[in-house]
């Protein structure tokens, strides 16, 4: 039996009266959007302007940008539920997101000095040819596909609940209209339009995370510490909620399924394709510095937001409640504003609009971005590769067929996998980048050895590895929240194969091209030359001609 991830029997969050206004303001909302962005859409057929804004963002504009990327739909909707539902462990994930802008600031400057913007090209740097570029598309695709599915999934599911109908047709339903919406969205945008829509999502989304947890926090007089300890109480487990531990997820092999998690989050995170194009669209490497300092700012913030609304979520509603929604507890943000003004139904009407609101701009603005680049990698890395270079009219025309390609496949693999808990997929997408981006591009910048026999061995390599061990898993079965619970063929212990793969993508790197057999094998057949003796005839020939 699967486990659908929300209960067919969840309450109704708004109720009848409010749900009319609830719609329709939302729905106004969506209109603004897309008539928005038809209205920022290029019109000009560089290619330049299309996939950098001609690299003339400003630093504090593109910082914005650089933090919305961070906002998506599933940060927003599961992180609080699993804080309210697991504590300890939910707050760590969250400081490892955090912390990924960290990581990627190191690297930040010396891919905006080399004026290339998809892995194809990066991965080039050291490895000229084809091969390398058709090696960074199928990385860029296969980290894009599953992420716009668990995307699409996270707000066809959101969707359903703010209209009270958590059932599995009305979730197919609305992933559905959510997706054709957001393929309109995303066919005609441009790395400019989505910027500025980034941009308007960071104020509202960081505005109405506070709210909640102001409103929250008055119900407890100001307190934090009573908040915090109201939590605790009305948490599945009180005396364990502060400890590492309670998710069943990072339980398994204790501290090395941690440090895994850990390398996944943190450097998957960080090597996000579209993260590579937002940084290329920085004017120059100073001010690239300078978004991601304005980013780091931001996101520390979103993420401090997200952790008290998650505990605000379990003091408030409690982890029963939140659990009986959701499983994994993705409710706990709608369930929190519905709560926090329960006897203002006025005040809860605008609430519940404005997380409607930020739900559907994180769910546009995160499958936009991943879309867009990855189609512009199959632009740049596959269609053009073949030693011709698109034009410019053809290059624009090719970028919105793969635009509307790629989303009419993650919407197809979404609604045909409706009933399975697909939510691993994330975790998939960030191994993958933490596997094949971060090691390649380290390689790529700091070792001038580094070769193309390196490079396809590192990135494949990488690639395969994470696939195996992501199916013998406990995300795929043997465990309660697997993909197939009922089956159990888990030969890797760990949820993530982070501990393993990439340790494992820097050492076939370094083989593929130092290649030490080769070495090996060249002194073992090469003879050595005979070292003349002391005293011997060609010894004083050689001494009487070098004096």
């Amino acid at each position: 039996m699967t486990t659908y991830l929300l209960s067919a029997g969840s309450p109704d969050l708004i109720g009848s009266a409010a749900r009319a206004a609830v719609i329709s303001a939302f729905l106004v909302f969506i209109g603004l959007c897309l008539l928005w962005v038809f209205t920022l859409a290029t019109q000009d057929d560089d290619p330049e302007r299309l996939y950098v804004a001609d690299r003339s963002l400003p630093p504090v504009f593109n910082g914005f940008a650089m933090a919305g990327e961070q906002i998506t739909v599933v940060v927003l909707v599961s992180l609080p539920g699993v804080i309210a539902l697991f504590g300890y462990d939910g707050v760590s994930t969250a400081v490892d997101s955090a912390l990924a802008l960290g990581v990627f600031l190191l690297l930040a400057p010396r891919i905006r000095e080399t004026r290339r913007y998809t892995l194809g090209e990066l991965f080039s740097l050291r490895a000229e040819g084809p091969g390398t570029r058709i090696a960074g598309a199928v990385v860029t695709l296969c980290v894009a596909v599953p992420l716009l599915m668990v995307q699409l999934r996270a707000g066809g599911i959101t969707a359903a609940l703010l209209i009270g109908m958590p059932t599995e047709t009305a979730q197919v339903v609305c992933t559905v209209l959510m997706g054709c919406l957001i393929t309109c969205f995303a066919g005609v945008a441009d790395l400019r339009g989505t910027s500025f829509i980034q941009v308007a999502k960071v104020p509202v989304a960081l505005a109405t995370l506070a709210a909640i947890t102001l409103l929250a926090l008055r119900r407890f007089r100001w307190d934090p510490e009573s908040l915090l300890s109201a939590a605790m109480d009305k948490s599945v487990s009180p005396h364990g909620y502060l400890s590492p531990g309670l998710w069943a997820h990072s339980a398994h092999l204790g501290p090395l399924g941690t440090v895994s998690d850990h390398i996944v989050v943190i450097l998957g995170t960080a090597m996000m394709p579209h993260l590579l194009l937002r940084v290329s669209a920085s004017r120059d490497v100073p001010a690239a510095r300078r978004s991601l300092s304005v980013a780091v700012g931001l996101t520390g913030l979103f993420y401090l937001l997200l952790i008290t609304t998650g505990f605000a979520a379990a003091a408030v509603v409690g982890s029963d409640q939140i659990g009986a929604v959701d499983a994994k507890g993705q409710g706990a943000p709608i369930l929190l504003a519905s709560e926090v003004l329960q006897h203002h139904p006025n005040g809860r009407v605008v609430l519940i609009t404005l997380v409607a609101c930020v739900a559907f701009l994180a769910v546009l603005t995160a499958v936009a971005s991943v879309t867009f680049a990855a189609a512009v990698s199959v632009t740049r890395d596959l269609v053009g590769h073949k030693g011709r270079t698109l034009t410019g009219i053809e290059e624009p025309v090719v970028l919105r067929l793969s635009v509307v390609a790629l989303c009419a496949v993650s919407l197809l693999l979404t609604t045909a996998v409706h009933r399975y808990p697909i939510e691993f997929l994330l975790a998939f997408s960030l191994s993958l980048a933490a596997t094949c981006v971060f090691p390649a591009l380290v390689y790529s910048f700091l070792w001038t050895g580094f070769d193309r026999r390196g490079l396809l061995w590192l990135v494949y390599g990488g690639l395969s590895l994470c696939v195996l061990l992501t199916l013998a898993s406990p995300a795929v079965s043997g465990t309660k929240y697997a993909l197939l619970p009922e089956q159990d063929f888990n030969l890797f212990p760990l949820h993530t194969p982070g501990l393993v793969s990439v340790p494992a993508a820097f050492l076939l790197g370094w083989l593929g091209s130092a290649r030490p057999w080769e070495r090996t094998t060249h002194r073992r057949h090469t003879a050595p030359e005979p070292t003349p003796q002391l005293g011997a005839p060609e010894a004083r020939v050689d001494s009487t001609r070098t004096s």
